[in-house]
């Protein structure tokens, strides 16, 4: 057998700054403000028994999201593997390795601090307001399904720390129709949770979340967050210009307490169709003019009865209405009844008119496909929180342990961001597996 011979084997602590992987975990450590957590871990310990250190416990945790182990018993593994990876966290000899309940028990004593995990989200995105231009101008709402690793919700009520009773089903709908004209319709079903997002749009990055039970409605939660994200960060709502969402947040409350004082952010939220058998609607006060429920005006001519669509004007903060104008003089086409047309000088439509229809971000405008199309940030924060946070294969059940764990995982995304952004290495902000 050939035998490599190893010159510095046990020498490793002399180069610990070459952590190759590892400075990803590194650089959590360093820029995660957790001191007053695990001093308050610490003091609930109280003068006990200290086998295995709350600093060490929790470094191991962190340990298990950046380098993505399912399970305590594959990080535990990696422990006793990984001398440096051990030295890192704390543990200075193999025999200090904790056991897999050694490590339950002190995720249970985790479980009642998270109002403490929940200020430390906070804190990391006012940090991450301060470090980067324009954070927050522009947010976006969304949900997802996290399903519970319960096939369903257990018959006993009584809940012990293992089986399932708080997941429910939940249930989605959509609607649609294909190019030959015959309608489609999926339903997707997810016995679990629902993870509610808000996100920054710019730089895919979370700034306030919310864990229900999957049956819960994305319109109630929709306000909920909304009101939770002006408590927690009153700095971002008062910089943030555009709200985009999908048309599950559809709804004329929601889209008036955006607009309206103290938040004053424009909604970019699609529309469900409700229209039943109305294609067009005629505008009050002006019976030449109709408009449908994408949001696009119509005129009609006295003389030939064609209908020509108006053109988009912008949008009048002082009389909080819609420009529209005449498509003569924004298109130069011809019209019979230019000369005798009542809106040749071009209309102004209030917001109040129909305040799902009509919005501060004319909807029949180049500018909501585009603010709209910043709706998919959640999108892919979503799929970080599956792929490289682990949530599509996970272990967990019970709503407390699941918000727990998106908080841990939304907390660490935030701080490897900062620490990359402090590095002056903002490319890699997003990635969780990319070394520097």
């Amino acid at each position: 057998m050939a035998i490599i011979p190893q010159i510095s084997l046990f020498r490793w602590e002399d180069d610990i700054e070459s952590l190759g992987d590892l400075e990803r975990l590194k650089l959590v450590f360093d820029h995660l403000p957790d001191e007053e957590l695990v001093c308050a871990l610490e003091c609930e310990r109280g003068h006990g028994r200290d086998d295995y250190p709350v600093r060490c416990m929790w470094n191991c945790l962190l340990a298990a999201i950046v380098f993505q182990h399912l399970s305590v018993a594959s990080l535990l593994r990696e422990l006793r593997r990984n001398v440096q990876l051990r030295y890192l966290c704390g543990f200075d000899h193999i025999e200090k390795v904790p056991r897999s309940y050694n490590f339950s028990r002190f995720l249970a004593l985790l479980l009642r601090h998270q109002a403490d995990l929940d200020l430390m989200f906070q804190k990391q995105v006012r940090r991450v307001i301060r470090l980067l231009p324009r954070f927050g101008k522009r947010l976006a709402m969304d949900s997802k399904y996290i399903a519970s690793f319960a096939g369903r919700k257990n018959k006993l009520k009584q809940p012990d720390g293992r089986r399932e009773t708080d997941a429910d089903l939940g249930m989605k709908k959509y609607h649609g129709v294909h190019p030959d004209g015959t309608a489609w319709e999926k339903v997707v079903k997810c016995f679990g949770f629902k993870l509610h997002l808000i996100v920054d749009a710019t730089y895919d990055l979370p700034v306030c979340y919310h864990v229900t039970a999957a049956s819960a409605a994305d319109i109630t939660e929709g306000h909920k967050l909304v009101e939770k994200l002006a408590q927690e960060q009153p700095a971002l709502i008062e910089s943030c210009d555009y709200l985009s969402a999908d048309k599950g947040y559809d709804d004329s409350k929601l889209i008036h307490k955006l607009m309206d004082p103290p938040y004053r952010i424009k909604p970019v939220i699609d529309n469900r169709h409700l229209w039943r058998d109305e294609k067009e609607r005629n505008l009050p006060g002006h019976p030449a003019v109709y408009y449908n429920e994408r949001g696009e005006v119509f005129c009609y001519a006295a003389k030939d009865g064609k209908k020509r669509t108006m053109s988009c004007d912008g949008y009048e903060r002082s009389r909080n209405s819609l420009r529209k104008k005449c498509p003569v003089k924004a298109y130069g086409i011809a019209c019979p009844s230019y000369g005798q047309c009542p809106h040749q000088g071009g209309i102004r439509i209030p917001l109040a008119t129909d305040p799902r229809i009509f919005t501060a971000v004319d909807r029949s405008s180049y500018k909501f496909d585009r603010e709209y199309d910043f709706r998919t940030s959640v999108e892919r924060v979503n799929g970080r929180l599956d792929v490289s946070f682990g949530f599509e294969q996970h272990t967990i059940r019970g709503k407390r342990k699941m918000t727990m764990q998106c908080c841990l995982a939304l907390t660490v995304m935030l701080t490897m961001a900062i620490g990359r952004i402090e590095q002056k290495q903002p490319q890699l902000m997003r990635s969780l597996v990319a070394s520097a």
